[in-house]
């Protein structure tokens, strides 16, 4: 059975959450919004529709997405640390390289700032001074290298781990920013997100405001996490 225009519509918005957070929150301009859907939701149908009929189906959605009073909260109690110079490494994986890692990491452990594996690669982040040292003992299994970067790290209280939706509240803003990150990770509380060093001002400016405006909102005074 083919698609129908709602349907489509219902996709498109379900796979914006900015969109979901402006519908929901009720200042996204509905006129400027069917215009932008209009030539993605004629590429999924193969057809041309109609502008009222995307409008039509705009005003039916209801957004699945809406902020929390607990998301607002954990926000609210987080703050801000920043880590300058660093370099990121992605190796290949294999025994020879996990066990390098396990090395570096004991060796290195106050210059280490993430350690991660995946199916095939392994990846550290960690300050470009010792960059020698790690890039000479990983030597030809060395993937992709990259120095210049920072790392915002985000510190929340424990209610983080069970309260869904407070990660991609700080990714949204650095979005909208333009910031592209270059890695992530979750690590219990932490929430340590790399990027350029150039972009490093226009972040944690965009993660402070967020901040504050949680706490504006929620009457949260600071405090420890």
């Amino acid at each position: 059975m083919a698609d129908s225009i709602a349907e489509v519509v219902r996709r498109l918005v379900d796979s914006e959450v900015a969109v979901q957070e402006s519908l929901a929150k009720g200042y996204a301009n509905l006129s400027a919004l069917a215009r932008l859907l209009k030539p993605k939701v004629e590429r999924i149908l193969g057809k041309e529709v109609s502008f009222e009929s995307i409008l039509s189906a705009l005003k039916r959605v209801k957004p699945r997405y809406e902020g929390s009073e607990s998301v607002n909260r954990v926000i609210a109690r987080s703050t801000l640390s920043v880590r300058m110079d660093l370099a990121k490494v992605s190796v290949e994986k294999g025994r020879r390289t996990l066990s390098l890692m396990g090395r570096l990491i004991s060796e290195l452990h106050e210059s280490l700032i993430q350690a991660s594996t995946s199916l095939s690669a392994i990846t550290l982040i960690f300050d470009e001074r010792v960059k020698d040292r790690v890039l000479k003992a990983f030597g030809r299994d060395v993937l992709e290298f990259g120095d210049g970067l920072a790392a915002v790290i985000v510190q929340s209280p424990k209610e983080i781990v069970e309260t869904p939706g407070c990660m991609i509240a700080f990714y949204g803003q650095l979005s909208r920013e333009g910031i592209n990150i270059e890695d992530t990770v979750s690590c219990y509380t932490d929430t340590i997100i790399v990027i350029k060093r150039k972009d490093v001002g226009r972040a944690f400016s965009a993660l402070s405001r967020l901040i504050d405006e949680m706490r504006a909102l929620v009457g949260e005074e600071l405090g420890p996490p």
